[in-house]
């Protein structure tokens, strides 16, 4: 039976390493075992980012009867510490440690801060909604409290989620990095699904005592598979500790040096403008599908799985054809060439009154969007100096949060004007700016013309050819 077992456990690893995508990421430094338990850190940011925009937005509104608008100012205030994850990138590399270490002591404040936030986010929500004994204290309490609770996390979360990606991609070798990029986002919607489920489960018989619970008990989570994630995964010493007498420089004086490289900037546009165009319908779709095509709410909900599925089949491949050699702005030009018709799908669907074109559609705007992600956050690990590979890959997740909120919130700006512009109209409003979203759609391609690199250019680095 050992024989046998053993025999069995061999052909399951050959098979993972033949078809897995993220698979050939391993190497004898860095094995399977090692990157999947550095990926725990997305599966606790995926599990956070659905308690914030799923479950909370749901149980504020409905069952603790918080106003929608201050609902949607709360979610918004994660987004306020975007802007600063390339500060916080820069820092990372430039980190001095005693032990040596450069991006676990960040990875480890960024999670203290995380729980602090879902710490007090419980009973900050219960005194914003004036419920039992809290309905005694200021309003405002509640409303600064909850704030704090809400930025907290977002602080927190952009923290581990910038420093975690750039040691992921201290540890691996370029020509392994896109297959670590699609780990990494498997886990990120792993946790994402899997904790939606839990908490749907643990709040059927909603009460405050157990919103308590769950909120806490993730806080709790979060710790745990952080500390799990970066456990032993960067080395400490005096062989990598920097001289003392180095002196780093500065933020600005590194900034201006990042921008300046190679077509730095105008790749942070390109991804800025092509996240803009993949979020405006990230809170249209289901509204649109409710109002304009009729169709049920158990029907409607099933649009977010096809959308996940679409983007967990474009992580797969872009890692699969990444890892052979293709150019990673190639593929997000692909992702945003393929963005274009599915918006005109989600468009067609309306005068053709066709839940078939809708799921469609919605499918390949989660496939073209996994291909965009993929390839710019490729591009941007391939391109970074080894010693700002932080402050590049800060700068991605800045660009890119701050466009995915603005997205949404533009995209909902839009479609509330239009409808009273034109009488309460239910398709006009939802037609723009899904055109609007297939006109930025092909300025970003536009804009990344010129930074995909020639088929007879030299290679090096990480898109080379795996043998």
């Amino acid at each position: 039976m050992n024989r046998m077992s053993q025999s069995v456990m061999r052909a399951w690893a050959g098979l993972g390493a033949r078809y897995l995508p993220f698979a050939d990421a391993a190497t004898a430094d860095v094995p399977l075992g090692r990157l999947l338990r550095l990926s725990l850190f997305q599966v606790a940011a995926g599990m956070t980012l659905v308690l914030l925009v799923g479950t909370l937005n749901r149980v504020m509104i409905v069952e603790l009867h918080v106003p929608a608008s201050l609902v949607a100012i709360m979610l918004a205030l994660p987004l306020v510490f975007a802007p600063f994850r390339a500060l916080v990138g820069f820092k990372s590399d430039t980190h001095r440690s005693e032990l040596g270490w450069k991006r676990v002591p960040y990875i480890y404040k960024g999670t203290m801060v995380q729980f602090g936030g879902l710490a007090l986010m419980p009973f900050a929500l219960l005194v914003l909604a004036r419920q039992g004994h809290a309905a005694e204290v200021p309003a405002w309490v509640g409303q600064v409290a909850a704030a704090a609770a809400f930025l907290l996390v977002g602080a927190g979360l952009h923290i581990t989620q910038t420093v975690g990606l750039a040691l992921a991609t201290d540890l691996t070798p370029p020509e392994k990095q896109p297959n670590v990029v699609g780990l990494m986002y498997v886990a990120l919607l792993f946790g994402s699904i899997v904790s939606a489920l839990i908490f749907g489960a643990l709040l059927v018989n909603f009460s405050h005592g157990r919103l308590v619970q769950v909120i806490q008990g993730a806080g709790v989570l979060t710790v745990l598979l952080n500390g799990i994630a970066v456990w032993k995964q960067e080395a400490r010493g005096t062989a990598h500790r920097p001289a003392a007498a180095s002196a780093d420089p500065g933020f600005q004086e590194s900034w201006t040096c990042f921008i300046a490289g190679d077509k730095a900037l105008a790749r942070l546009v390109a991804v800025g403008v092509g996240t803009l165009a993949f979020s405006m319908q990230d809170v249209m779709l289901e509204p649109y599908g409710g109002q304009v095509l009729g169709l049920a709410v158990s029907r409607t909900t099933v649009l977010t799985a096809a959308m996940a599925g679409g983007g967990l089949l474009g992580f797969s491949l872009a890692s699969y054809v990444l890892s052979r050699g293709f150019d990673p702005f190639r593929m997000a030009s692909l992702g945003a060439m393929v963005g274009v018709p599915a918006f005109i799908l989600i468009m067609a669907a309306a005068p053709l009154g066709s839940p078939l074109l809708f799921g469609f559609g919605t499918l390949l705007i989660g496939f073209g969007g996994g291909l965009f992600g993929h390839g710019t956050l490729t591009a941007t690990m391939s391109h970074a100096p080894e010693d700002q590979r932080g402050l590049a890959l800060g700068a991605w997740g800045a660009v890119q949060a701050t466009a995915a909120g603005v997205g949404v919130a533009l995209g909902a700006v839009i479609r509330d004007g239009m409808a009273a512009l034109d009488g309460g109209s239910t398709v006009v409003p939802y037609l723009a700016v899904y055109g609007l979203e297939v006109i930025l759609l092909l300025a970003a391609i536009v804009t990344m013309t010129h930074l995909i690199r020639s088929p007879n250019a030299a290679s090096g680095g990480m898109t080379a050819p795996v043998q």
